[in-house]
């Protein structure tokens, strides 16, 4: 079971290097790396077993923060209370996006930014993304508002970018009247 300290924290260096494109079929250790993310991530969004294992809450993880340069993503999307959408992508692509830019009013977090920050971090509304299920299947991904955003943030992580890099540091909340808050 993946816990909060086995997330790389922003000073590890891994976390900006670029992943590498993964090939099929999968090695067991990255689907059990998979296995592992999803596990944390859904657990992390249980307020029981968050609270006994000092899970931070989140939706997206990328195999960077756990120290795999591979290009592979998971998300667990509640869309209720105890409902939850995962997605598994692998070697994800933003083909297209929305003009419209978002960001998240209550500001953008990340488990791998373990500090205060504040500032608004531009995204699309929606965006369409491609890549592989973890059989090699193609897939096509449609996603707007919160799930959009978690897909921005963790296809960014896999270049190696964090969302600290998107806010303006002169003025971190230059876009607070451009953009749309959600």
């Amino acid at each position: 079971m993946l816990l909060t300290k086995d997330i790389l924290d922003e000073k590890n260096p891994i976390l900006r290097k670029k992943s590498k494109e993964v090939s099929f079929p999968l090695s067991e250790e990255d689907k059990q790396n998979i296995d592992k993310m999803v596990e944390y991530l859904r657990n992390s969004q249980i307020d029981e077993i968050a609270a006994k294992y000092s899970l931070r809450p989140g939706m997206g993880m990328s195999a960077v923060q756990i120290g795999v340069l591979k290009r592979y993503i998971t998300i667990v999307h509640e869309t209720e209370e105890g409902n939850f959408n995962t997605y598994i992508v692998i070697n994800p692509k933003i083909v297209s996006e929305s003009k419209e830019k978002i960001y998240v009013e209550d500001g953008e977090g990340c488990l791998s930014i373990n500090r205060e920050t504040i500032g608004i971090v531009p995204r699309c509304a929606r965006v369409t993304v491609e890549g592989y299920d973890i059989n090699g299947k193609k897939i096509t991904i449609r996603a707007r508002e919160e799930l959009a955003i978690v897909f921005q943030h963790e296809i960014d992580h896999l270049n190696g970018i964090l969302f600290v890099d998107k806010i303006d540091p002169k003025n971190p909340f230059k876009y607070k009247d451009t953009y749309r808050a959600i």
